[in-house]
Formats: C-alpha cells, sequence, structure tokens
C-alpha cells in the first residue's frame, strides 16, 4: 500500500472509531442496567408541568420526599403497565412508610395524554401516583433535563397510527431531588422494594 493510500485508510478507520464512541455516547436507555452512583448526585431533577388533576406541579412541591419517577405513555403495550404495577405493588410494600415516597408518571405522548386521560389511566395502579403532562414544547424541555430519550414511532398497527419509543428506566430521586438510582424495566417490585428501604432508611 503507498503512503497516501494508508494514510486514507487511516483516517477511515480513525472515524469509523469516532462514530462508534459517539454512538454509545448517545445509545437509547438500556444500554446500562443501573445509573452508576457517584459521591454526589449526577443530576437534579426539574420540571413544570400539569398533573392529571390540572394543577401545574414542579419539583419543588416534593421537596422533603423521595420521587419514584416514570416516563411513559398510556397507550404503551406492555412497558408501562408493568412498571407501573411494580410501583403500585412497592408502595404496598412500603405500608405506612409509602408518605415518604410520591411515586410520578409523566407522559411523552402530550397530544394525546390529557390530564383527564392520565387521571383515568393512573388510578387503575394507586390511587397516590401522580401523572403529568403538558404541551409538546414543556414536554420536550422535561426531556432535555432528565436522562431520558423519546421519540414517535409512525405505526400503521398502532392506535392514531403511531406509538412512542422512550427511555423504560424507573428512576429514584432523593428528597432534594437529587438522582439516586434508576431500575431497568423488568427488575423486580422486591428488589426494588428492598434497594428503596435501603435508601430511606427502612429495615
Amino acid at each position: 500500500m503507498q503512503l497516501s493510500g494508508l494514510r486514507k485508510f487511516l483516517w477511515v478507520l480513525v472515524c469509523i472509531v469516532a462514530l462508534g464512541f459517539a454512538g454509545l455516547l448517545l445509545m437509547p436507555d438500556g444500554a446500562n442496567d443501573r445509573v452508576s452512583d457517584a459521591k454526589g448526585p449526577a443530576f437534579h431533577a426539574t420540571f413544570k408541568l400539569t398533573d392529571h388533576r390540572g394543577e401545574v406541579r414542579t419539583e419543588k412541591d416534593f421537596a422533603g420526599r423521595w420521587m419514584l419517577v416514570f416516563f411513559g405513555f398510556t397507550n404503551c403495550p406492555d412497558v408501562c403497565p408493568t412498571t407501573l404495577a411494580e410501583v403500585a405493588a412497592v408502595l404496598e410494600g412500603l405500608g405506612k412508610q409509602s408518605v415518604k415516597v410520591q411515586p410520578i408518571f409523566v407522559s411523552v405522548d402530550p397530544e394525546r395524554d390529557t390530564p383527564a386521560i392520565l387521571a383515568d389511566y393512573v388510578l387503575r395502579f394507586n390511587s397516590e401516583i401522580i401523572g403529568l403532562t403538558g404541551t409538546p414544547e414543556q414536554i420536550a424541555e422535561t426531556g432535555k433535563t432528565f436522562p431520558i430519550y423519546y421519540e414517535r414511532i409512525e405505526e400503521a398497527a398502532a392506535i392514531d397510527g403511531y406509538t412512542m419509543g422512550h427511555t423504560s428506566h424507573l428512576f429514584l430521586f432523593d428528597t432534594k431531588a437529587g438522582l439516586a438510582d434508576s431500575w431497568a424495566y423488568g427488575t423486580p417490585a422486591e428488589e426494588i422494594l428492598a434497594d428503596l428501604k435501603k435508601r430511606i432508611g427502612l429495615k
């Protein structure tokens, strides 16, 4: 191989490696099973959205409580109902101590998930779960400030001709809205409950 050809080959190789590394950085949620712990929270929750009762809520409304936050949509066929059922089981497992935890379901499908739709949906699982929605712009802004991704996917067989791809982790935020932990989709409620009890100082 001539020198010029070798240089071209090396440049192509460098580009491939660089693109591969960038792909890892941008890889959708699910590539890692857990958010790695650090000495301090890597992220603080910030949002201003409308709950399923029509009230505007921010992270400040839940100061002093742990927040269990999940992003999804009411037409989700499996991931969302499964995760919310696990959240309900965790709350039941906490008993009276569940007052220390606020479960929150944030819709990534604001075009369909109105407060009224959310009210009907979250109450199917547990009355303590708060559903949050907003304008498409508000949800987009929230999506930028949380460690998540979501996207609309055109699918002829789906309701209204589209579905939503989204992060499937359940996030835990501490009493100061700092990211404390997360659990991948499919983590048993018993494991989440055990981890959560340790976090909030319960036996």
